[in-house]
């Protein structure tokens, strides 16, 4: 009996290792984002970024966390105070569960224990990150609404409608490699894509369904109309400063980068590489895959922003009902034809 709770002692402290060290490199990334996307737009645009806070600009990011914390933190006299408070917390919480459920290598060998790099490996991942994903809204809404501001609340209604129209295709890009791959974990989706039999040479076109309703969930350019600075000012969080806007802002970044992994976990293999083993250098090899996507698709995403105009908002809601959910309706019954005919 003493062994067995030694063991999951032991279990739980390497979870909680596991979760601190995913939440500080979330943070980081995110924290770093904001001076990759500044940049990504400098070069795009001939200028030169940040250059002032330490070299090349790198101190930037903590610069601007010192000032998100010692800014004046106000709270509008008609709001919804409580709901105020709350709706940014929320957001941020959301978008930091996602991460649980990514595996983000194989295992890890540290002092001769390996150590799983996944959090939870729940057989229904891919549902898990689509509810949590579907959740991130309310915090837009609430956090619109509790501001008391028509412009807050015009972009609370343009992101809950945007979501709810981006949302169905998505799912239904991601049934479709559901279709073919047999299971819901993102472990085994992983693991089913050793060297390079990635999913996105079967699902091309579920692919590029899924990367712009990603867009669109993240409230990227060209689909940030729920903070359209030069219709809404702001957007949701006009009436937020301090931390409080810090939080939205932050929790943006967050689900870009988690957007961008899931789209390297379903399609491009994850941690795997042809010709690498991700087990190498041990288990290291894998994250540095895995990473080395991720980042490349942010910095797709960041190109996207200071390269395409923003929609007009009944564009945007024709793009979605349209073409992208009769896409993603085509393109799933063509998957379900195809693994019925010929399998995978």
């Amino acid at each position: 009996m003493s062994l067995i709770l030694l063991f999951s002692v032991a279990l739980i402290l390497e979870k909680i290792i596991l979760i601190v060290v995913l939440f500080a490199i979330t943070l980081g990334v995110a924290a770093y984002s904001t001076y990759g996307e500044r940049k990504v737009a400098a070069f795009l645009q001939d200028r030169l970024g940040p250059s002032r806070a330490g070299p090349y600009g790198i101190l930037q990011p903590l610069a601007d966390g010192v000032k998100m914390f010692t800014k004046e933190d106000f709270i509008p006299s008609a709001s919804e105070k409580g709901l105020y408070i709350l709706a940014p917390g929320l957001f941020m919480f959301v978008a930091c569960m996602t991460s649980a459920v990514i595996p983000w290598g194989t295992q890890l060998t540290i002092f001769d224990k390996p150590v799983d790099l996944q959090v939870a490996d729940v057989n229904i991942g891919i549902l898990y990150i689509m509810g949590f994903v579907s959740l991130g809204v309310y915090g837009i809404m609430i956090g619109g609404w509790a501001s008391n501001n028509k412009y807050s609340l015009y972009g609370a209604i343009r992101a809950s409608s945007q979501m709810i129209s981006y949302e169905l295709a998505m799912g239904l890009s991601i049934i479709a490699v559901i279709m073919m791959t047999g299971t819901l974990s993102l472990k085994e989706i992983a693991a089913q894509q050793a060297g390079l039999n990635w999913n996105v040479w079967y699902q091309p076109l579920g692919f590029i369904l899924f990367f712009v309703c990603a867009l669109a969930e993240c409230n990227r350019a060209p689909f940030d109309m729920a903070e359209c600075e030069t219709e809404l000012i702001g957007g949701y969080h006009t009436e937020y400063s301090s931390m409080k806007l810090g939080f939205y802002l932050f929790a943006e970044y967050i689900n870009m980068f988690i957007s961008c992994t899931v789209i390297s976990t379903v399609y491009f293999g994850g941690y795997n590489f042809p010709g690498l083993d991700p087990g190498w250098l041990g288990g290291f090899m894998g994250p540095i895959v895995l990473f080395a996507k991720v980042f490349f698709f942010i910095f797709v995403f960041m190109w996207i922003r200071w390269t395409i105009p923003r929609f007009r908002y009944d564009q945007l809601m024709h793009l979605g009902w349209k073409s992208l959910i009769p896409l993603a309706i085509l393109n799933m019954v063509l998957t379900g034809a195809g693994v019925l005919l010929l399998g995978k």
